[in-house]
């Protein structure tokens, strides 16, 4: 927990007051216990006039439109752009980081002015975007402000996703996805091990998200393992977590392996090979798995989408790039054009022209 003088936000949901007199914030799994004055792990939720309040509703930063596939969605609107953008703080202290100046702010004057929810939605209109995201550090920690948003964008047929890491507490998690139309889950690593050592947490409650997203909604999601060598790349913890994830999620969750580069505290850790990458593809491929990608890289091979039964290249992906456009719209969703099989995701007639730009935008 962290000391302030003074904190001032919107009244925050999912704490409640202990016999001892602190509030303990149910948000995430981490639990605070908070008097008065302190802020909790993330920074951005703390306790004010004896209530559990979130310090940066409306407050934003790094407004920019991306290609979808950057958040990463390779099955949700290839092409179209997306309005992106966070707050600060995390809930999670990840020692590799690569958004620590947001995600590890403590200077809220770094932020940039207000952003209503109204605001958000016109400029994701005024932009061309088809959906805005809620990234670079993670959208549970200010979830108030990120269901409101969310509600804007619904009433002007703007999707949302989220990019998490599904650190969120059941009651929580319910209210949070029920606004968004997909999510990239960032799933670190598959040990308790690498999530207390590295990362701060516990692997459980990832599941738990993921699990939830499965059985209980109807959002598309992908999920995104960045492997760090020596820390979560060995072959045996690939070949259980691909296992988990074909027995429990099926074969249809998209997979991406993206690779590391040294950051943050990290920054000792050699980068990740193309080769460990390629290897760990051909491990989720060989568990069942039909749609396993890789990042961060140049691999043509590793970024293209293929057809799980006749083996056509279904969208091409030249970094992001879109080339080759192989599916067809049917009444069951999408489907390969050559052999008719369907193809898992959520998919327009024709993709999206964005290409690889980065837009910066001042809203």
């Amino acid at each position: 927990m962290e000391q302030a003088r003074d904190i001032s936000g919107v009244s925050g949901r999912y704490w409640q007051r202990l016999s001892d007199g602190r509030l303990q914030c149910d948000l995430c799994p981490r639990f605070c216990k908070l008097r008065e004055g302190q802020r909790g792990l993330c920074f951005v939720r703390g306790r004010a006039d004896d209530e559990i309040v979130l310090t940066t509703y409306g407050r934003s930063s790094g407004f920019c439109v991306d290609p979808i596939e950057k958040k990463p969605l390779n099955h949700f609107l290839p092409g179209t752009p997306v309005l992106s953008f966070g707050t600060a703080g995390c809930n999670l202290a990840c020692k590799f980081c690569q958004n620590w100046d947001i995600s590890k702010s403590r200077e809220f004057d770094k932020l940039q002015a207000s952003a209503t929810p109204q605001a958000i939605a016109d400029t994701a209109i005024e932009t061309g975007s088809c959906s805005v995201a809620y990234t670079y550090n993670d959208p549970v920690i200010f979830l108030e402000y990120a269901v409101d948003v969310a509600h804007a964008c619904r009433e002007q047929d703007i999707k949302n996703v989220a990019v998490t890491a599904g650190y969120i507490t059941e009651p929580a998690r319910e209210e949070f996805f029920r606004f968004m139309d997909a999510a990239n889950i960032d799933l670190k690593a598959f040990t308790d091990r690498f999530y207390w050592k590295v990362c701060g947490g516990h692997l459980q409650p990832v599941l738990d998200t993921l699990l939830y997203l499965k059985n209980e909604t109807d959002v598309w999601f992908e999920i995104t393992t960045l492997l760090i060598p020596g820390e979560n790349d060995a072959e045996a913890e690939l070949e259980a977590m691909t296992q988990w994830i074909m027995e429990h999620l099926g074969p249809d969750i998209p997979l991406h392996f993206t690779a590391f580069h040294p950051d943050w505290k990290m920054m000792d850790t050699p980068s990740t090979s193309k080769d460990t990458l390629t290897r760990a593809r051909e491990i989720a491929l060989e568990a069942g798995l039909r749609y396993v990608y890789t990042g961060n890289v140049h691999d043509f091979d590793g970024s293209s989408t293929y057809c799980h039964n006749c083996g056509e290249i279904l969208v091409g992906r030249d970094w992001y790039e879109l080339s080759t456009w192989n599916l067809v719209r049917t009444e069951a969703g999408a489907a390969c054009n050559n052999c008719g099989a369907g193809i898992a995701g959520v998919f327009d007639d024709q993709p999206g022209n964005w290409g690889a730009r980065r837009q910066p935008i001042n809203a």
